[in-house]
């Protein structure tokens, strides 16, 4: 296995990238880890000569701030460029960044492809469950904002898919997200999505969900248009955020009791912040396209980084693109 990696992308490249590649390369010494980069900036996080790790050099970087298509047509040395073409040509098996999301996107789709028979491959992340550890798939997070019917019950396909052959689930459920769970409730998108998803006979359709729901693990897959999920996605994280500092502030303004009872709780109230930490799935994934492309926060550290690496090896073991392939691709008449 060939992952290539873009060494520069994100707020604390390319420490963070390259620690966290250190940390997979003891779990995983037979994949080749080409990091794609300053090469001098590289080498001051490389403990010693891995054998597993290659450095392809070079000086230019997709920023932030970056418009994505453009930077991705101009910047044709950058390390993301560079990495998704590695994928194209077939020198590296899959790609992980976590630079500019909407740059990887673009990437993704016009350098490494989508899958023919796909019209819109889906951002899909794995978002965690209370009280367990199975989480549930929630796509699409922002890969395309407007999305007709036919779109989101391919959403569904994919993410049965993937629940199936990266988390092992035997029959996922899917659900559409909405905003009742009468057949009848919705906008026109999602009331002609439930017709169609009803009658798609490969996937366990389980109906529409609620999003007050989604976190108790109603389902396993939950498919939405790539606006409303992105928006999800954003009010879930800005709420556990917010729950955490509102419980730091009431401790803080709690005088001395408060300030004993939290020491009390320090390890209850670690194990929450990581039950409601969704990067200990992995990264997000573009799903749809050629080969894996996956997206790691932009200020994650490096027990993420090998973290979503773990993600990868998984997709790449259980082949579940040539799967993909095989399930949309038209098959060519003799």
């Amino acid at each position: 296995m060939r992952i290539a990696v873009d060494a520069m992308g994100g707020d604390n490249a390319p420490q963070a990238i390259v620690e966290g590649v250190l940390l997979a390369s003891k779990d995983f010494p037979t994949i080749e880890f080409q990091l794609y980069g300053k090469e001098s900036e590289i080498k001051k996080y490389l403990t010693n000569d891995q054998s597993n790790i290659k450095i392809i050099h070079t000086d230019e970087k997709i920023n932030s701030d970056d418009e994505p298509v453009r930077a991705i047509r101009r910047k044709k040395q950058a390390s993301m460029v560079l990495a998704a073409q590695a994928v194209k040509n077939g020198e590296a098996d899959a790609i992980f960044s976590a630079g500019n999301t909407g740059a990887l996107l673009a990437a993704g789709l016009l350098i490494v492809g989508r899958i023919k028979g796909i019209e819109r491959p889906g951002l899909l992340s794995t978002m965690p469950v209370i009280g367990s550890d199975t989480g549930f798939d929630l796509l699409d997070l922002g890969a395309n904002a407007d999305n007709k019917p036919e779109h989101l019950v391919q959403y569904g396909i994919l993410g049965s898919f993937y629940a199936q052959n990266v988390r092992g689930i035997k029959k996922p459920r899917v659900g559409l997200l909405n905003n009742g769970t009468e057949e009848t409730k919705g906008s026109e998108l999602t009331k002609k999505t439930f017709e169609l998803l009803s009658q798609e006979e490969s996937i366990h359709f389980i109906g529409n969900v609620e999003a007050r729901d989604i976190l108790t693990g109603v389902a396993d897959v939950v498919v939405t248009d790539g606006f409303t999920g992105n928006a999800v996605l954003k009010s879930i994280e800005g709420t556990a955020l917010n729950i955490v500092s509102l419980l730091k502030k009431s401790i803080l303004d709690s005088g001395l009791k408060g300030k004993i009872g939290a020491l009390l709780l320090k390890d209850a109230l670690k194990n929450l912040k990581d039950e409601m930490d969704y990067a200990k799935y992995g990264g997000a994934v573009l799903f749809g396209l050629k080969a894996p492309v996956v997206k790691t926060h932009g200020s994650t550290g490096p027990e993420a980084v090998a973290t979503t690496i773990r993600q990868i090896h998984t997709m790449l073991e259980s082949q579940v693109v040539a799967h993909l392939v095989e399930k949309f691709e038209p098959k060519s008449q003799d």
